[in-house]
């Protein structure tokens, strides 16, 4: 692996008041290990082995806000409010900061994705969106939201967000992809309304920006808000929200006001070309059109793109073998992105980071569907 790599990946980089030693951040990914939404001593030794491995940055697995519609999942996804889900964060943010690395929540709402029955503070709840839908039998499953809603829903990212600053977290992310709430208000399949949040793109990412500028009115200018969004979709991987560099422009131009500090750009493969007639990847796009660091995410040393099946095809072999590293030279050196998240990678090798440090790929574990299963 050429020197010129590993220059490139482990070069510091300012994050917010402070500075990472590299440029690679673990991705959020749900592990389903927080029984009761908490997370316990197991969750912070998995933290905490990721930055001895050699992690600058952990952006946690998806926690839920206060708010009833928030969770679409089984009741061992972890929360991020009540004093023992926030006790079990607090010793998660110890074990992190006294390795040496720094870590951020990524706060999450599901939106219409959630059935009545999933975990929450009301299992009875429907879920909440930009629309109503019913079922063949006309029972609501997802309210359309009102400004009420939409207000109890921005207050609760708020709140989440300056908890997070007061317990000493360095950052938020807002979780804005993969069809979740705020990403049904961008997509225009998801949101017909005929209200000021839908019609027009302006209308549409109105939310978000909502969102993101009480956030950064209610915590300190210098507490990193990222903001993570996507394309595709996990109902639909051909989806987009942004058809045109012009119309990405004005997304991230909007959201770059309202306060973000940081995009994080979840791609299925980060090195394919965003648009046509064009080699720039949607990382480099957003970065050139808004100005702002990126972190760039999708299919990162893997010989296997990123695919929802993985959890449900059990049988099924995924293995991240080294696969498209020599590509994050180029794309860091010539300033596409900024960060790197590595996912998958991560799950099945806490060292991952040190071992292509010292170029020790043979060493490396390759991920298996079985590596979901537990925490190692």
């Amino acid at each position: 692996m050429p020197k010129t790599v590993l220059d490139s990946l482990f070069t510091p980089v300012a994050f917010g008041k402070t500075e990472l030693p590299n440029r690679i951040v673990m991705s959020p990914m749900s592990r389903e290990h927080c029984l009761g939404g908490v997370p316990d001593s197991k969750v912070a030794e998995y933290y905490r082995r990721r930055v001895l491995g050699g992690v600058s940055l952990i952006i946690t697995e998806g926690t839920f806000i206060e708010h009833e519609g928030a969770s679409a999942y089984p009741d061992n996804m972890p929360r991020f409010y009540g004093n023992d889900a926030l006790a079990g964060w607090a010793k998660v943010l110890d074990a992190v900061h006294q390795a040496g690395g720094k870590i951020i929540p990524q706060l999450w709402h599901v939106g219409a994705v959630r059935r009545p029955g999933a975990a929450g503070p009301n299992p009875k709840a429907p879920g909440y969106g930009p629309m109503e839908i019913r079922d063949k039998d006309g029972q609501l499953k997802v309210k359309a939201m009102t400004q009420a809603d939409i207000d109890d829903v921005i207050a609760a990212y708020v709140k989440a967000a300056q908890q997070a600053e007061s317990m000493s977290f360095d950052g938020i992310e807002i979780h804005a992809a993969h069809g979740y709430l705020i990403d049904q208000f961008f997509w225009q399949q998801m949101n017909q309304r005929q209200d000021q949040y839908g019609g027009s793109l302006s209308n549409r990412i109105r939310f978000a920006c909502e969102i993101v500028s009480a956030i950064r009115a209610a915590v300190s200018r210098d507490f990193p808000i990222v903001f993570r969004f996507s394309q595709w979709k996990q109902q639909d991987y051909n989806a987009t929200i942004a058809d045109t560099p012009e119309e990405l422009s004005l997304i991230t131009g909007e959201l770059a006001k309202a306060g973000v500090d940081i995009f994080h750009v979840s791609t299925r493969r980060y090195w394919q070309a965003a648009f046509a007639n064009s080699p720039l990847t949607l990382s480099a796009w957003v970065k050139k059109l808004s100005g702002k660091p990126v972190i760039a995410v999708g299919s990162v040393g893997l010989d296997t793109e990123f695919g929802w099946e993985l959890w449900s095809q059990p049988q099924e072999r995924h293995l991240s073998k080294v696969a498209n590293i020599s590509q994050l030279n180029t794309a860091l050196s010539q300033g596409d992105f900024d960060f790197i998240a590595v996912g998958r990678a991560l799950i099945a090798d806490p060292e991952w980071a040190h071992k292509i440090r010292d170029q020790r790929l043979d060493e490396i574990v390759t991920f298996e569907r079985k590596c979901l299963d537990s925490l190692v």
